[in-house]
């Protein structure tokens, strides 16, 4: 997982080298012959840094979930990032951010800064393999969390 900000998002114009803190819940849902998981992930990142641009993501990669037992034919992991919020201020009581994002839900009004989730990006491969990759994005606040789904081979 990375969190990144486009290059409009308010606290890259109004708060760089600013200070915050990010949490966010991702439901996940693995199931096979062996093994289930289903459940609410709740990471959390203290003192995040506002970088000078959006070249640099809020929050490296990140490991959030492995499976831990080896099984063949089973699909890809469901995986929904479900809220994002946080804060971000310039010092102490000057220019602060709020960031509250959460999905849209059916008979709910729409959040005022709506997550959309389950942007499908194209797949990929980095220093950990080949990976699939899926992105939410906050519509007010302007932030990214990228999912990369790494496939790993076992052998039974």
């Amino acid at each position: 997982m990375i969190v990144s900000a486009e290059p409009d998002a308010p606290i890259l114009s109004r708060l760089r080298g600013g200070k915050g803190e990010l949490s966010l819940t991702v439901r996940l849902s693995a199931n096979s012959k062996e093994s289930k998981f289903f459940g609410m992930l709740r990471p959390s990142f203290p003192d995040i840094v506002v970088p000078d641009g959006a070249a640099k993501p809020l929050v490296n990669q990140t490991k959030l979930w492995e499976e831990e037992v080896c099984h063949q034919r089973r699909g890809l992991p469901k995986v929904t990032v479900t809220q994002l919020g946080g804060h971000f201020a310039e010092g102490e009581g000057e220019g602060r951010i709020e960031i509250s994002a959460i999905n849209r839900h059916i008979g709910v009004p729409v959040p005022p800064d709506e997550l959309t989730p389950g942007i499908k990006l194209d797949p990929g491969s980095d220093s950990f393999g080949l990976f699939y990759a899926f992105r939410a994005q906050t519509r007010n606040s302007r932030l990214n969390v990228d999912l990369k789904i790494y496939p790993i081979d076992c052998f039974l």
